[in-house]
């Protein structure tokens, strides 16, 4: 998808303890990308790297946006996606079809070797299902329904994922942008 060799901070060697104390998705992102980019800085390697982090998790409107940026986090970090989503789908009992709409949202910030930013985001809609159901994922993907599926987003084949994903929509996006800024 993009022109240039992708290497990951892990096999890149490099361990950051970042904090993530932004208060949106784009927020925590571009914090992830400034601390990168400010280690390569650190020792001269900033010139020929681009940096690009993202941030993303689920909002439930009917939860006020909850888990939202603390969607990693929510109930600990040791705690089996199997008991989060139960507690989401406890808390969301009797709440009417309409109102248990949700989304996940990604946001990716780059950080140029000039110190430019860029950031783009991009959202996959769906709702809160009735029920867990699908093994076709990870996280919160066996609760989002997808309604033009007619199924969870567990319940989706890896190639619909593929076409519809937030992180897929956000990387097309910055994508774009960087080709501008060749």
């Amino acid at each position: 998808m993009l022109p240039w060799n992708v290497i990951s901070m892990k096999e890149a060697g490099i361990d950051l303890e970042i904090v993530e104390d932004g208060k949106t998705f784009a927020e925590n992102a571009l914090i992830k990308a400034r601390a990168l980019h400010a280690y390569l800085k650190e020792r001269g390697q900033e010139e020929k790297t681009i940096v690009m982090a993202d941030d993303s998790g689920l909002e439930i409107d009917a939860l006020n946006g909850e888990p939202g940026i603390y969607s990693a986090r929510y109930l600990g970090h040791d705690t089996p996606y199997t008991v989060k989503n139960q507690n989401f789908l406890d808390r969301m009992k009797g709440v009417p079809e309409e109102k248990r709409t949700a989304r996940y949202i990604c946001a990716i910030a780059t950080v140029l070797p000039n110190g430019e930013e860029l950031q783009t985001e991009a959202a996959l809609e769906g709702r809160i299902a009735y029920q867990s159901a699908g093994n076709n994922g990870f996280g919160f993907d066996p609760i989002l329904y997808l309604p033009q599926y007619g199924k969870t987003s567990a319940e989706i084949s890896v190639e619909e994922k593929n076409a519809i994903s937030h992180r897929g929509k956000a990387l097309q996006k910055m994508k774009i942008l960087l080709e501008e800024h060749r």
